[in-house]
């Protein structure tokens, strides 16, 4: 699987565990909810900076989200 991808999918099941949707995950991480959903459906490839912010939203490690 393409690290972008696994990326998607790894979000998705962060944020769900955590109960959030992707509105409130892209306000924590001021992206816009848009773009962020664009990240989840494997269509847009985020910076690592944009990672960063997402990985402290949802209160993970930025290696929880990477993971290769």
């Amino acid at each position: 699987m393409p690290p972008k991808t696994k990326i998607g999918k790894n979000l998705k099941k962060l944020r769900k565990e955590k109960q959030l949707t992707q509105v409130e995950l892209a306000e924590r991480a001021k992206i816009s909810s848009n773009y962020y959903a664009r990240i989840e459906r494997d269509e847009e490839n985020p910076s690592l900076e944009v990672l960063k912010d997402i990985a402290k939203a949802l209160k993970v490690r930025s290696s929880d989200i990477l993971d290769f």
